[in-house]
């Protein structure tokens, strides 16, 4: 049996190009088309895209919603069914307006892959989130060695992380010229670093210790110092390979180079938070403990506004929406401080109550009392 469908390789190599210059979409997102067609075409037997029939659309989702996942071995989530009819939909109301198929396919049919509300809902619906506290990170910064060059690297990435709540592209990605150690801070300029949206911000240290500056500062000086490199030279170096004894690959130390992608970064975190015996928490995962420790410690609105803008927020609901989760163990404290705050409150009203009471019967306002 056929493994691909030549005209349907021409179009999907239109589409991906379509995404990519016209609706300028990253990479993960045309990866995720790329998977979501790839699911349909082994669904379709390879048939080709001009013969979609909205029937077809129907018995995908049925054939999909009882598929297993490869390392879960249970149903796909309502989210990756969500995705990915999502991501088919697009495809299809897109190839309707194309020269050649305006007369195949229907604008319409691409809507019969639409989710029920409710399984819209599951899909979409926030869960709730983990993050580890500024403790635990202390723990786990503590518990690292530091004897290697690699091992300096990896503990001043996790302590760059919880200092500047940088997310890990930008981290990967940036030089030494892009943090400041005299005025504490970093400059995560869209042009050389890779922030979200390709924004520019500057991000000032955050009030997190002093013990974790140090770790930092150490590190920089390190880089320029013993090492002796300079601006261009990355911030957090990947490793260096050779050729050993064994005749397989060997680290060797740091490589004047960046890394390619984020995954040895999330290597890096999952064995600091296991060797320190907790549950790993991935990079992102900082940016919520940093959440969470603004709304403790500013007081004034201008003041979170401040912090949020440091976590390159554009808006103080951001920080809010997407990162302000009151954790449950804190929830629960919260709702019972507020129920002693209302017994206490009734208490203290119904003492003046009755006090007044008491001093307008004394005083004879209401008459003669029984018996008098």
């Amino acid at each position: 049996m056929s493994k691909y469908n030549p005209g349907n390789e021409r179009i999907k190599r239109r589409y991906f190009t379509y995404l990519k210059e016209a609706r300028r979409h990253e990479e993960s997102t045309i990866d995720a088309s790329a998977k979501a067609l790839n699911r349909w075409e082994q669904y379709t037997k390879f048939r080709d895209f001009g013969a979609f029939h909205f029937e077809q659309a129907v018995g995908f989702k049925r054939h999909l919603s009882e598929q297993v996942g490869t390392r879960s071995g249970e149903r796909l989530s309502k989210a990756t069914l969500h995705a990915t009819m999502t991501q088919l939909k697009r495809f299809f109301q897109w190839l309707a307006l194309q020269p050649g198929f305006k007369t195949k396919i229907k604008y319409c049919d691409a809507d019969y892959f639409n989710l029920s509300v409710n399984e819209i809902r599951v899909a979409t619906a926030r869960r709730t989130q983990k993050w580890p506290t500024l403790v635990q990170i202390q723990h786990v910064l503590r518990s690292m060695p530091k004897s290697t060059d690699i091992e300096l690297r990896n503990r001043a990435l996790l302590a760059f992380t919880i200092l500047t709540g940088a997310r890990d592209r930008a981290t990967a990605s940036m030089n030494l010229k892009h943090i400041d150690l005299l005025d504490g801070r970093i400059d995560q300029d869209g042009r050389e670093v890779k922030t979200k949206y390709r924004k520019t911000f500057h991000t000032y240290f955050f009030p997190v210790g002093e013990e974790i500056t140090r770790i930092i500062k150490d590190w920089v000086i390190y880089l320029r110092e013993v090492k002796l490199w300079g601006n261009e030279d990355p911030l957090f170096p990947s490793t260096q390979l050779a050729s050993g004894r064994s005749k397989g690959f060997e680290v060797i130390g740091l490589e004047r180079a960046h890394w390619s992608n984020t995954t040895p970064i999330r290597k890096i975190f999952r064995a600091a938070f296991i060797n320190a015996g907790l549950p790993y928490f991935n990079p992102h995962s900082f940016r919520n403990t940093l959440a969470q420790l603004g709304e403790i410690l500013c007081r004034t609105p201008e003041q979170f506004k401040a912090w949020s803008q440091n976590l390159g927020h554009e808006q103080v609901l951001t920080t809010f929406v997407s990162y302000g989760e009151v954790a449950c163990g804190r929830q629960r404290e919260i709702i019972s401080n507020l129920a002693k705050v209302q017994n206490s409150v009734k208490c203290q009203a119904d003492e003046i109550a009755d006090a007044i009471l008491e001093r307008f019967s004394s005083s004879g306002a209401f008459g003669p009392r029984l018996g008098q």
